[in-house]
């Protein structure tokens, strides 16, 4: 149940907290009052998407705040349980917009997408717009309508749970099928190209330690005289950097009986001295190693140009020409295996189909007897809203098709008849504005009546109707809260008599800015504003007298 809706610069209002109770509560007002500022509330804060439109003039952000009491909620807690947002039974729901039309979303203070708030809140409020009669033409909705009136939604699943694997598998069959098409000029191609490839047994050469070795005995000759002449400079030549570390050693080491401090220095100059008497040995015995192959150069240049044209045929740089030819077995066994996977694939189909024929009878079945006491509850109710001679058919039939599809193979249609002797017909083709109003509403009161939904808010949806009509569908309204939170934004004295609460939104002119206000009636206060809704420029003692025999009669409950 929704216990406080808490709104911050959005719109017109600045700034607005509103406590809830069980019942049913109607929100009354002028035209143009903010009525709808409060649903807009409502729905950004259960997910639907925000713009920056929404941010109340030269402020930063708006922000909406529900807070729920979940303890007839166990869906809704073992939601949060099953993803660690669990407080108790308390629940906060929290939704920012920012003045760039950026949106941040909060449950229990966690940040979370819009899809996740979205799942969630459909478990605690559902809202039934003024509009809904429109939606209600839709094949899709009335299909939807039945199957939640008939508590088919675990059935439903699986029904489509087994569709989809149907679908994965066929689609797949499908797209194997179209490639076997041409699998063996695929086929052929590869294994010339693997053939290739093979031959050249790339896993015993290293690209880059060919490359490497090629370009050492490609400067062989330089690599042998710059190596001799740095010799020579190091060691053998006279004056070379040995020669002269040596006679700089024997004139400090004379001078050091003089000064001992330059027993570091001469330390340094040993240590230098032996290691240019090292590096030139090993330089010597480098260059003595070397020797000039003609034959090897020639047969690295074939091989690296072997490996460079492949590389170039094949688009891949050389060094990943055996991860290239990996890939084209990894290929060929597909290809070579696809035959087995469309039988694979073809069985598998068959197995699924098999599976959704029985499930797609059962909610066949389901719907059937679900129609029938649907119809039969709607006609009823048609009937209390002013349609005597009206009658409700809910007409499912099985489609042409025996392929597995989505929300079973049934086509569901609403069909009414309005007047006596007249066939019954598609809602969408006899139903009147007005009609389609009262038939929408019907729908939707007898529909509710077997949801578990804590919270439901019904915006306008008596617009179109009036007097003693008007007043039954308070009454339906004021029955259906019995056992959960019902809101009803209304213009229909009727409707807001038979609430438990009445809040009044009303608009506050400031001196800079117009804002909305909503507060809770007193028992005098209702019977003004019942008696304003009751019409009139002035509110006389008749008026005063009709709107507190409305409000104070005895009721059933």
């Amino acid at each position: 149940m929704l216990l406080n809706l808490t709104i911050l610069d959005l719109a017109i209002v600045k700034a607005l907290q509103l406590d809830l109770t069980q019942g049913m509560t109607v929100l009354t007002g002028e035209t143009g009052a903010g009525k709808s500022i409060l649903l807009t509330a409502l729905g950004l804060a259960l997910g639907e998407r925000a713009t920056a439109d929404y941010v109340r003039p030269h402020c930063k952000r708006a922000e909406v705040n529900l807070e729920f009491d979940l303890t007839a909620s166990p869906d809704a807690l073992m939601w949060l349980q099953a993803n660690d947002f669990d407080e108790n039974n308390q629940c906060l729901i929290r939704r920012l917009v920012n003045s760039d039309g950026r949106s941040k979303a909060f449950i229990n203070n966690r940040p979370v997408t819009l899809q996740t708030l979205q799942i969630f809140t459909r478990q605690l409020v559902e809202i039934h717009g003024q509009h809904a009669h429109l939606t209600l033409l839709e094949s899709d909705e009335q299909r939807r309508l039945l199957d939640n009136y008939g508590k088919n939604s675990e059935l439903l699943e699986r029904v489509n749970g087994c569709f989809r694997n149907w679908q994965t598998a066929q689609h797949e069959l499908e797209q194997l099928q179209k490639k076997y098409l041409v699998a063996e000029q695929r086929e052929a191609l590869l294994r010339y190209q693997l053939d290739e490839l093979e031959a050249l047994n790339l896993a015993q050469f290293d690209y880059d330690a060919l490359t490497e070795t090629h370009r050492k005995l490609a400067n062989f000759d330089q690599i042998l005289s710059i190596g001799q002449t740095e010799l020579d400079t190091l060691y053998d030549a006279d004056k070379s950097a040995h020669w002269q570390l040596k006679n700089s050693l024997k004139a400090l080491t004379h001078l050091q009986q003089f000064a001992p401090e330059l027993n570091t220095i001469n330390a340094l100059l040993t240590e230098a001295h032996i290691q240019i008497e090292e590096a030139a040995s090993e330089l010597r015995h480098f260059l003595e190693s070397q020797e000039a192959d003609p034959a090897q150069l020639v047969e690295l240049e074939q091989q690296i140009g072997v490996l460079q044209d492949l590389s170039r045929k094949h688009h891949v740089k050389p060094d990943e020409l055996l991860a290239f030819q990996q890939r084209l077995e990894n290929e060929l066994a597909q290809l070579s295996h696809s035959g087995e996977r469309i039988a694979e694939l073809e069985r598998l189909t068959a197995d699924y189909q098999q599976a959704y024929v029985p499930l797609a009878a059962e909610l066949s079945s389901q719907r059937q007897k679900s129609a029938k006491k649907l119809q039969q509850q709607i006609s009823r109710m048609m009937k209390e809203l002013g349609m005597p001679n009206g009658e409700f058919l809910v007409e499912v039939n099985a489609l042409a098709s025996d392929m597995p599809k989505l929300n079973g193979n049934d086509s569901v249609t609403f069909l009414i008849s309005a007047n006596v002797g007249l066939p019954p017909k598609p809602l969408a083709k006899v139903a009147s504005g007005g009609e389609l109003s009262r038939i929408s509403l019907a729908i939707q009161v007898t529909t509710a009546n077997d949801k578990t939904t804590p919270t439901m808010i019904f915006d306008e949806v008596d617009s179109g109707i009036g007097g003693g009509i008007a007043e039954i569908v308070g009454q339906k309204l004021r029955h259906l809260s019995g056992n959960r939170q019902v809101l009803c934004v209304t213009h229909l004295p009727q409707v807001a008599a038979q609430a438990h609460h009445h809040l009044y939104v009303e608009k506050q002119h400031l001196a800079d800015m117009t804002a909305s206000q909503v507060r809770l009636l007193s028992d005098e206060e209702r019977v003004i504003e019942t008696a304003r809704m009751l019409g009139g420029v002035e509110l006389t003692e008749n008026t005063l007298a009709h709107a507190r025999e409305m409000l104070f009669k005895k009721r059933s409950d």
